[in-house]
């Protein structure tokens, strides 16, 4: 029997980048109903390669195939903040994982979230394990981080986003709940909202164990 896991953080007004307002209410108006303010990079999200000025693929045009891959899981639980992620940190996955398979870094940083730290103090990505997803041909990355470079650091974060965006590398950042997985290997989906000539957008992301 198939066990689905909901790896995706809830679009709560006050949380950056998310605002939600009361547009009817039901005593008055006979329906409730709320008005959504969202950054295009809120909450568990993904990011299209016009984002970065890479190409002009826009959010609505990334096919649905592409965002249900097979994954695997990397734990790096206790990992120390603002570390950089390195092939190293891939373990025995590194000679497993395929082309077109996807790669989730299990890092417990989603427990940051409402955290000063979460956009701070973040591990991420570094240049050689990008090029490493890039040169595996790789489908997917996953991160809990809100983003798979340093956000603070601009030259750092576009190198990042481009060496994976060019390869063709779906980026989903601000995954949350990847300790309740329990193989190393799911069946990955993230569906992004279809935002017309969207630079990004929030996701439904889920993984499926058999």
């Amino acid at each position: 029997m198939s066990r689905v896991i909901d790896l995706t953080l809830p679009l709560k007004s006050g949380a950056r980048g998310v605002q939600i307002e009361t547009a009817r209410v039901l005593e008055k108006d006979g329906w409730n109903a709320k008005t959504l303010h969202l950054y295009s990079h809120a909450a568990t999200h993904m990011d299209a390669p016009v984002h970065f000025g890479v190409s002009d693929e826009t959010i609505d045009a990334i096919g649905l195939d592409r965002c249900m891959v097979p994954a695997w899981i990397v734990d790096l639980a206790g990992i120390a903040p603002r570390s950089l992620i390195t092939k190293d940190h891939l373990g025995k996955i590194e000679s497993k994982i395929k082309t077109g398979e996807g790669l989730l870094l299990r890092t417990g940083w989603s427990a940051y979230v409402d955290q000063d730290k979460y956009r701070s103090e973040a591990p991420r990505i570094s240049i050689e394990l990008a090029r490493w997803c890039a040169e595996r041909r790789l489908a997917i990355l996953g991160v809990e981080q809100q983003s798979v470079a340093d956000v603070n650091n601009l030259e750092e974060l576009t190198a990042v986003h481009k060496i994976l965006m060019e390869a063709g590398v779906i980026i989903v950042e601000g995954l949350t709940n990847l300790d309740a997985i329990t193989k190393e290997k799911v069946m990955f989906i993230a569906l992004p909202l279809k935002v017309a000539g969207g630079d990004g957008a929030p996701v439904r992301a889920l993984a499926i164990e058999e």
